[in-house]
């Protein structure tokens, strides 16, 4: 596997048609974040709030968050509950709300991830991003194969 570059950052953007009220409560309210992503979610969103995310049974997100400007911006802490290389608080994801047009430009940055861990992190939001963009436009991108990824793998 070749790595992306040794940079420790992922940068990606996407539009959504969207108000970015409704695209923020995508990433506040757990019944709706489930619905992009994880299986199981617990949220605390204030800051110094943790959160976990069940993504597949065995892969699972915690961090906690650090910024939060309702409608603008959501920056949290992010690792992986079981890793070593990433464990939970060592790397940061800041997502903003940018008002573009008739909907939002969602701009997320992942910052502090080890050289080795770029490639399968922009794998996964290459992957989550547009499921996030199809629920948030009021569509149902259907049960994340990610989701069920463990169980087939057991």
């Amino acid at each position: 596997m070749s790595s992306i570059s040794s940079s420790d950052t992922i940068k990606k953007e996407i539009f959504i048609e969207c108000r970015p009220a409704t695209l923020f409560s995508f990433f506040t309210d757990p019944d709706k974040l489930v619905r992009w992503m994880g299986r199981h979610v617990l949220l605390d969103p204030s800051i110094g709030g943790k959160y976990r995310i069940d993504v597949n049974g065995s892969d699972i997100a915690m961090g906690e968050y650090k910024e939060i400007i309702p409608n603008e911006k959501i920056v949290m802490t992010w690792g992986w509950e079981k890793s070593k290389i990433v464990p939970p608080g060592s790397s940061t994801v800041e997502f903003q709300f940018i008002p573009q047009g008739s909907g939002t430009r969602l701009v997320l940055t992942h910052f502090d991830l080890p050289a080795s861990e770029v490639a399968s992190h922009i794998q996964g939001w290459t992957h989550y991003m547009p499921r996030l963009q199809s629920v948030a436009q009021g569509q149902d991108p259907g049960i994340d194969p990610w989701s069920e990824q463990a169980m087939h793998e057991q």
